[in-house]
């Protein structure tokens, strides 16, 4: 089972967590969300797939996770980005957020999200129980989606983007 770091609003750890319980019960835990663009400017879109126990089918950034007790969430998003893309980059911190956001099965999201950023122009080789498709969208095009059909996409990944 995986265990996720609960945290208070200044992102202090304050215990420990069974992944799942957590969202059940909607405790503030530490997560992250890696943002990707390649040297054109485009940013790297996954969709996740559609077996997940949220938001299956929607898009969303590049990964995302939860660092685990005693883990960097530096470390983690490496770890994961490799493990759901098949690729690593050199990683920087961007910004961080606290969200929360309920859903129809009755799980919520209450993370606090540190977001990192870095650049990758190589070959892409997603795990397809993650990933159900990807791309790469110029700001503006995906902008348009974006407004066009918010419906689409990760509560997250809209409220990261706008801070971009």
């Amino acid at each position: 089972m995986q265990q996720v770091v609960l945290v208070d609003e200044q992102d202090q750890e304050v215990g420990v967590m069974e992944k799942m319980e957590a969202h059940k019960k909607a405790l503030l835990h530490r997560a992250f969300s890696v943002f990707i663009f390649n040297s054109k400017g485009e940013m790297l879109l996954q969709q996740r797939a559609k077996i997940k126990y949220h938001s299956g089918g929607l898009w969303t950034n590049a990964c995302c996770s939860h660092p685990g007790p005693g883990e960097t969430v530096l470390d983690a998003a490496r770890k994961r980005l490799k493990e759901e893309m098949g690729f690593t980059t050199h990683l920087h911190k961007a910004f961080d957020f606290v969200y929360k956001t309920t859903f129809d099965n009755g799980l919520t999201e209450y993370e606090y999200d540190h977001v990192l950023t870095g650049t990758y122009d190589g070959e892409i080789h997603p795990d397809s129980e993650e990933v159900e498709d990807y791309c790469f969208l110029s700001m503006e095009d995906l902008l348009t989606s974006l407004n066009t059909h918010p419906d689409r996409y990760t509560e997250w990944f809209k409220i990261a983007l706008a801070r971009f």
